[in-house]
């Protein structure tokens, strides 16, 4: 055997006899058995101590942080309500027993009450005499109440008696009425009268304070006082098949017979509209009338002591009135059909023709008659109106001087 091979046999030899590795001692296996347990107790609190403190930061963040912590002792912090959310609502409370109570306090001494007596003859009994209730606010210090003008009878009562807040009563006179807006103006001389705040029907908004005041079901019930909110806006009510009241304001607090004229007030004591009616099949259903349409006709009679009626000079029809009753159709579906023109009139000589539908009114859009005469009321004489027509299907623009109404 060469030295190589004696080599090659001597690695072989090695590898064989290789030293095993040493076996622990017994000490060391009892050693290791007393520890294990010890182990497996650790990892067992560890993970006790880990969902003790998972359940105290769930019931931190989910419960005690929101209601006790964020938006009272600290700010809530960014993007809290998500990315979505892009406004957060703050309402500041309100104690509404104590808001409606003031608005009471202030308006009430403006509240009157109305008794109206009406002369009827009928054919069996001759000369019936009927009695009436209810509500007026004044809105001049000089005596001028405004009420609606079914409360007076649409201005043929025989006698008016007004109830003031002291208790005292004075007879009344009817100064103007229209049938068509419910509204009448009457005056009492000679008296110490607080006038109501005026407010502007224009800027109220669905769900605000409504407050009424006046002597639902007569007047041992006077001043009562109801609350609710502003339920609607621009809402219609048919007062016969050819009439109705447009742009009312409707509201759920209670309004019953006898509440008629008195006034709608919103939570700074102003008057926004003048209760009118109530629907008699429904609940939380009553409307008034937008203050903003009175306001004219109040500031002619504060300024001058009289009111000047403007008008056109026409006898018009809703469209759709004037197309059911013909039987034919029109090229506008809404407007005023002009039937009839008179002579020497405003719409004479700004060249309105029978057979022209009006739509529009310096810039307002005219759908009905009733719309068309609340209109009117926002005009004095002497000022032009641009006035929208629709004639044989083509648009057309004039422009009418308006006049008082004539006396005769």
């Amino acid at each position: 055997m060469d030295y190589f091979d004696n080599q090659e046999d001597l690695h072989e030899d090695q590898s064989i006899i290789e030293p095993e590795e040493p076996k622990p001692s017994s000490y060391y296996v009892a050693y290791q058995q007393q520890q294990e347990p010890k182990k497996s107790g650790s990892k067992k609190s560890l993970i006790t101590t880990a969902l003790v403190s998972a359940l105290i930061g769930g019931m931190l963040s989910s419960y005690i942080f929101p209601v006790y912590v964020f938006g009272k002792l600290i700010p809530y912090p960014d993007n809290y309500f998500g990315q979505d959310v892009k406004q957060v609502i703050q309402v500041e409370p309100q104690q509404t027993e104590f808001l409606v109570s003031a608005v009471a306090k202030k308006a009430m001494p403006s509240v009157v009450g109305i008794t109206t007596q009406t002369v009827r003859q009928d054919f069996f009994f001759g000369e019936v005499r009927n009695s009436g209730v209810g509500t007026g606010v004044i809105v001049d210090s000089r005596g001028y109440i405004l009420t609606n003008a079914h409360v007076v009878d649409n201005g043929s009562a025989a006698a008016v008696q007004v109830l003031f807040h002291d208790g005292s009563t004075k007879e009344a006179k009817v100064l103007w009425n229209d049938p068509a807006l419910d509204l009448a103006v009457i005056k009492v001389d000679g008296v110490q009268v607080t006038p109501a705040d005026l407010g502007d029907s224009e800027n109220i908004e669905v769900g605000e304070v409504a407050i009424a005041i006046g002597n639902p079901l007569g007047l041992q019930f006077e001043r009562t006082v109801t609350s609710g909110i502003i339920s609607g806006l621009g809402r219609r009510i048919d007062i016969s098949r050819s009439e109705a009241i447009e742009d009312l304001i409707q509201t759920d607090a209670s309004i019953n017979p006898g509440n008629s004229g008195g006034p709608l007030l919103n939570s700074k004591g102003e008057v926004i509209g003048i209760n009118t009616a109530k629907i008699q099949s429904g609940e939380g259903l009553g409307f008034a009338i937008p203050i903003n349409i009175a306001k004219p006709i109040v500031d002619q009679f504060i300024e001058k002591g009289e009111f000047s009626k403007v008008y056109m000079g026409i006898k018009g029809v809703d469209v759709e009135v004037f197309e059911r009753s013909m039987g034919t159709e029109l090229s506008v579906d809404q407007g005023v059909y002009v039937v009839e023109i008179t002579k020497e009139s405003p719409a004479s000589r700004g060249g309105l023709k029978s057979g022209d539908v009006i739509v529009g009114m310096q810039g307002k859009e005219i759908t009905t008659m009733s719309q068309l005469v609340r209109q009117m009321y926002q005009y004095r004489p002497g000022e032009q109106v641009e006035v929208k027509i629709v004639r044989d299907g083509e648009n057309k623009t004039l422009n009418l001087t308006l006049e008082q109404v004539p006396k005769n």
